[in-house]
């Protein structure tokens, strides 16, 4: 039989399985979190799915009676029914999950400062009187002292019955002279707004208390746009290629900003309409398919954006159906490939004096990269690629219950032990009994990382067999090698030569675009390097130094600051003076186009070593002496010259 390639979204998980074969046998092969109690009987429609492309069989009668009986959605089928005849994408929707994906962009803790651009008041109106004949909109203007009062028309069609509900005593939410809701009498509630962070990837939402700044609720979800293509390019070409590619991509972005929205307000007792304001922050491919804006400029220089500045457009073009008057405030984009996230960024991290020089990173399928220096504020994007969410890996997945997501090797037994996300334990832990699924990006960081560690990779990237390593872990991958991290329940999973490959490029592009932004502004070193983002937030800062990930900078000046754009949305959000400080920001920061300088490419070759090709962490060893016997296993390989650079000793990990 031919062997068929498939792909599923949102979980990335992808591999070879034989034509013919169901989606719901395809997905236990691949460990793909797909939902079926009734044997494949097609009963239970639990394991229904969304084909994007491909050949599949045509419908069983099974699934013909089911449709009639119980009715199947326009585009679905029954996984234990559906075969495959020829290369596919398929979509496991949010019901048929077993297990949701994991949205790890929990809210930042700082405090921010409550100055909103809504505020509530509370007025007495007058009468309607026939002798001073005039409209219940002005005398509610005058009322509230706005004599310019705006009201949005879906308002407006209500406002009269409100204004006698209330016995002509009304609570306004005001954004400037724009009327954003109305209620009879006092309003007991306090004024609610949403941040929401719209990634390529996820979509990450917080629900605030405005009058405070306190976040009162959380909620992600996976972008339902990876079914166009996990990068961006992919999904520029979508909209290249078809005529309604914008059109479809801004209705799944629609669908997920409304699906974390109801999932904020149901945590937290509330209804749509009480959200009186936006701010939404995305990169700028995201930001034109969100506005309905073709973004095919954006994939050929000059990478020209339809609009740059910030701007205010009603919740609903947003996709957000929030209160009557509610806006949603995006923030600028900074140049065609560097967003209104990467502003958000900023805005949280760069701080108006600045004394050190940092090098902000926000981690992701398109990394934004932010160099903060005492005299001014460069930043750049590099296309990393989807490789650090778990995507074109043999093995990998985005993060999920049952990813490996943490890996340990020892360095003279070459032993491997990890641990797999919704479980606490280290897989030689007695009790240890997770299924394994795959493994997710952060685990896959880590693995290589060990791999060189333990002298199981050379500086090119070069997986040993068993007679230079010494371990029968390392197991013949056709020309190649690939190490065997897991063989037991679930998944079986290894690191293969393509593998590496794909982490060394992704790190490479991510390392490049940090040392041009350097070139760019004279600098040889940095002070401070903070790893931002979902997945920057769950990257080990050893691991990412020991392969290259980036520049040189001692281990206790590279933190974590989660996710700083969406902590920055919250920063609008919840200060209007913030909007007018992002805005300046994004106008004062220089702009580097990676795709046009010549010496990214120099950046890019040297940094394809692991760690680069240049002598790296100078200063970290000398602050971490690094221990003579942590190297032997290195001096085993006969054909590689002892390289004391590669390894970074951690006294805490052993």
């Amino acid at each position: 039989m031919t062997d068929i390639q498939i792909r599923f979204t949102p979980s990335g998980a992808r591999g070879a399985v034989s034509e013919g074969t169901t989606i719901l046998q395809a997905a236990r092969t691949l460990g793909v979190d797909l939902d079926s109690v009734c044997g494949g009987r097609g009963v239970c429609s639990r394991c229904q799915v969304a084909p994007q492309s491909g050949d599949l069989a045509p419908r069983t009668a099974v699934e013909d009676r089911y449709d009639r009986v119980r009715g199947l959605p326009e585009g679905r089928r029954l996984g234990c029914q559906a075969r495959l005849r020829a290369d596919a994408v398929v979509d496991v929707p949010p019901e048929s999950q077993i297990h949701r994906q994991v949205v790890r962009k929990a809210p930042s803790d700082r405090v921010v400062r409550a100055n909103p651009a809504v505020t509530l008041r509370t007025a007495a109106v007058a009468t309607p009187d026939m002798d001073a004949p005039s409209g219940d909109r002005e005398r509610l203007a005058a009322a509230l002292g706005v004599p310019d009062l705006r009201v949005p028309l879906p308002l407006l069609r209500r406002m009269q019955g409100i204004l006698r509900d209330g016995g002509w005593r009304v609570t306004a939410a005001l954004n400037g002279d724009r009327l954003v809701a109305l209620w009879p009498g006092e309003r007991a509630l306090p004024p609610l707004g949403l941040a929401i962070d719209l990634g390529s990837t996820t979509v990450a939402g917080h629900l605030c208390d405005l009058s405070t700044g306190a976040v009162l609720a959380s909620a992600g979800v996976m972008n339902r746009q990876i079914r166009f293509g996990e990068d961006l390019m992919s999904r520029v070409s979508h909209a290249m290629m078809d005529a309604n590619g914008t059109a479809a991509m801004a209705r799944a972005a629609h669908d997920a900003l409304g699906e974390v929205a109801g999932a904020l307000c149901a945590e937290a007792g509330v209804e749509p309409e009480d959200i009186l304001d936006a701010v939404i922050v995305c990169n700028p491919v995201m930001h034109h398919i969100l506005l309905g804006i073709d973004p095919s400029p954006l994939g050929q220089a000059p990478f020209a954006l339809a609009a740059a500045d910030a701007m205010t457009v009603d919740a609903a073009d947003a996709g957000l159906l929030l209160a009557p008057g509610a806006t949603a405030y995006i923030p600028p984009c900074i140049a065609g490939h560097v967003g209104a996230d990467a502003a958000a960024v900023a805005l949280a991290e760069v701080p108006d004096t600045r004394t050190e020089t940092t090098l902000i990173v926000d981690v992701g399928t398109n990394a934004e990269i932010i160099l903060a220096t005492p005299d001014a504020v460069l930043a750049c994007s590099s296309p990393t690629g989807p490789a650090f969410e778990g995507a074109q890996i043999s093995a990998g997945q985005r993060a999920a219950p049952g990813a490996i997501e943490r890996v340990r090797i020892d360095p003279a037994t070459k032993a491997a032990r990890f641990r797999v996300i919704g479980d606490d334990r280290w897989s030689d832990d007695p009790g240890f009994d997770a299924a394994v699924t795959g493994i997710c990006g952060s685990g896959i960081i880590e693995a290589v990382a060990e791999m060189r560690m333990a002298g199981i990779l050379d500086a090119s990237g070069l997986i040993g067999g068993p007679g230079e390593t010494g371990s029968d872990r390392c197991i013949a991958d056709g020309r190649t090698h690939a190490f065997l991290l897991h063989d037991g329940p679930g998944r079986r999973v290894a690191v293969t030569q393509n593998d590496v490959r794909a982490i060394q490029l992704a790190k490479s592009a991510l390392h490049a675009g940090a040392r041009l932004l350097m070139d760019e502004a004279g600098v040889d070193a940095v002070d401070r390097v903070t790893l931002a983002g979902a997945f920057g937030a769950h990257i080990s800062p050893r691991h990412a130094a020991v392969l290259g990930m980036i520049p040189d900078a001692p281990l206790d000046a590279v933190r974590s600051a989660g996710n700083a754009a969406g902590h920055g949305a919250r920063m609008a959000l919840c200060d209007a003076d913030a909007r007018r400080r992002v805005e300046r920001l994004a106008r004062e920061i220089t702009k580097i186009e990676t795709a046009l300088a010549p010496r990214f490419q120099e950046h890019f070759v040297a940094a394809n070593a692991l760690p680069h090709a240049t002598d790296p962490y100078p200063r970290l060893r000398a602050a971490t002496p690094l221990p003579e016997p942590s190297f032997a296993a290195l001096d085993r390989r006969p054909r590689r010259r002892r390289d004391r650079a590669a390894l970074v000793w951690d006294a805490a990990d052993g």
